[in-house]
């Protein structure tokens, strides 16, 4: 058994440089170099080497999961070994279907059992990862509790300067003006929507079925003094009713699910008036292909990863203009890696809060969660990529015809009175 999983080892790791030592459960090893290990994997049963014969790298990382592997070191080393020694961008943009036939069985299986074509189970997939209380979040994200790519521009100091560079990016691509009725769809802990409001004088409403997130926002709308302006409909993402002047989506079209896709898109441009804007902000890939199994089994139930070809062709299909694509993906990449290192030092602050629900598997199976996507986002071979799309309802007339709009410093005059004070924005506004 140790013999082939040495070969196994050899064909993935063997020619990366990064040095890598496997200890196997019989005690035998297998390095890739000579030099001091970078990273070290041990067994610790036969049952987690038949499960990396068997699913190879998911296999392995399964059984880190659930105990039966210890691995010593970054884990996003994992990734960019499998990357150094992996096909090329070309060559992955191409490779729409996941190679391993028993991952891909799994996959399918996955999608039967948790797809999102039942609303009720969409909720379900929802709450699993969102529904969690909110102090595990709290010690991870930035203080306005963002949970999206960041805005690293040069000269960002941290993970909440970040954000907030993210949060004014937006609105200004939305070109948000005071009393304007703006929608979130998921819109999280609410910091999109408190920023527009309080930034730019709009009336925000949150869409989102999460009941954790939703006491959130309401709690925070009351001590800001924005409960008047802030309102909220506890729902699934696609059942937003009202019609809006601007639409936003941060990080939540992902969540719509493989089928799911065109009544999202549909309900997109349905509650958004006509000459309206739109700002739709995911993770994805640039042609449909399947969503990583580890991601879907254990992060995000239900989830998929949506092309950026087929979203562009839905959005003809109901009369939305695409006005222009942003690529964040190495600013994912650097807002990752922040999460990952908050996580590990708060580590102990989280698992106190409910040490039976945050025990050692949760911590890994986070722990590996956050390092992947980080190095995925990272490779030079990776198809991960952070779209931000920014659309009109119709083809419009107004939108600026370049994007110094987006660069300028805002001008007071250009702000409402009330709204002056809030005019800066950094790690202090993030503070209340």
């Amino acid at each position: 058994m140790s013999l082939l999983l040495k070969k196994i080892f050899a064909s993935s790791i063997g020619r990366t440089k990064i040095p890598i030592l496997v200890i196997f459960c019989d005690g035998s090893t297998y390095a890739n170099t000579d030099a001091r290990p970078e990273l070290t994997i041990t067994y610790k049963s036969r049952r987690s080497q038949i499960n990396s014969m068997i699913n190879h790298g998911w296999g392995l990382i399964e059984s880190y999961i659930s105990q039966e592997v210890d691995i010593e070191g970054d884990l996003k080393l994992l990734i960019a070994a499998a990357a150094e020694t992996g096909p090329s961008l070309a060559e992955n943009t191409r490779q729409t279907r996941t190679p391993h036939p028993v991952i891909r069985l799994r996959n399918f299986w996955h999608e039967i059992r948790f797809g999102n074509r039942r609303i009720s189970r969409a909720v379900n997939n929802a709450l699993h990862h969102y529904n969690r209380g909110n102090e595990i979040f709290w010690q991870y994200l930035d203080p306005s509790m963002t949970y999206t790519c960041a805005y690293w521009k040069t000269g960002t100091r941290n993970l909440a300067e970040a954000q907030a560079n993210k949060l004014d990016h937006v609105c200004r691509k939305l070109m948000l003006q005071p009393g304007e009725r703006l929608v979130d769809v998921g819109g999280g802990w609410g910091s999109l929507l408190f920023h527009a409001c309080e930034n730019y004088g709009a009336i925000g409403t949150n869409v989102s079925p999460t009941l954790d997130q939703n006491a959130w926002v309401r709690e925070k709308s009351i001590e800001k003094g924005l409960s008047d302006r802030i309102s909220i409909q506890e729902k699934d993402f696609r059942q937003v009713t009202g019609v809006f002047d601007k639409y936003v989506s941060l990080g939540v079209y992902e969540h719509a699910g493989k089928g799911q896709l065109r009544a999202w898109i549909q309900s997109m441009a349905g509650c958004l008036k006509p000459g309206g804007l739109g700002v739709l902000h995911f993770i994805a890939h640039d042609r449909p292909m399947d969503t990583d199994f580890f991601i879907r089994k254990h992060i995000f139930p239900g989830g998929y990863l949506p092309g950026l070809s087929e979203t562009i062709e839905l959005m003809a299909e109901y009369g939305l203009e695409i006005l222009d694509i942003e690529n964040l993906r190495r600013h994912y990449a650097l807002t990752l890696d922040v999460w990952a290192k908050n996580f590990e030092e708060n580590w102990e602050t989280i698992a106190c809060s409910n040490s039976a629900y945050f025990n050692e598997r949760f911590r890994r199976t986070w722990k590996a969660y956050l390092n992947f996507c980080a190095e995925y986002f990272r490779t030079p071979n990776a198809v991960l990529r952070l779209y931000q799309i920014t659309f009109s309802k119709g083809n419009t007339s107004t939108y600026p015809m370049d994007r110094e709009f987006l660069y300028t410093e805002r001008a007071e005059k250009d702000l409402p009175k009330k709204d002056r004070a809030a005019m800066a924005y950094g790690p202090e506004s993030l503070k209340n």
